[in-house]
């Protein structure tokens, strides 16, 4: 499955235009390499995403080409959650 359209499905990111746009960036990892919106994803894949101030490392569980909002969760499983300045403790 293409590397966007996994974004949009498991709802990662919203719209897959804007995950096109983020991936063609260079701000996406697929098995540390970077990964452009057309890459290959495959179950067991790592993915790391670069939104502005967070990233976020997520396992590949499955793949699925349409899923209902409840069940777009158990497509992936998030590894870690890193900010590179915390806002919360303001």
């Amino acid at each position: 499955m293409r590397l966007d359209k996994f974004l949009k499905v498991s709802r990662i990111i919203k719209r897959r235009t804007v995950a096109k746009e983020i991936a063609d960036k260079g701000r996406i990892l697929v098995n540390d390499r970077p990964a452009k919106s057309s890459t290959d994803v495959r179950a067991n894949d790592t993915l790391v995403i670069k939104f502005g101030n967070k990233t976020l490392t997520v396992q590949v569980l499955q793949l699925l080409d349409t899923t209902k909002k409840q069940d777009a969760e158990n497509m992936y499983k998030i590894i870690s959650e890193d900010y590179e300045q915390d806002f919360s403790e303001r």
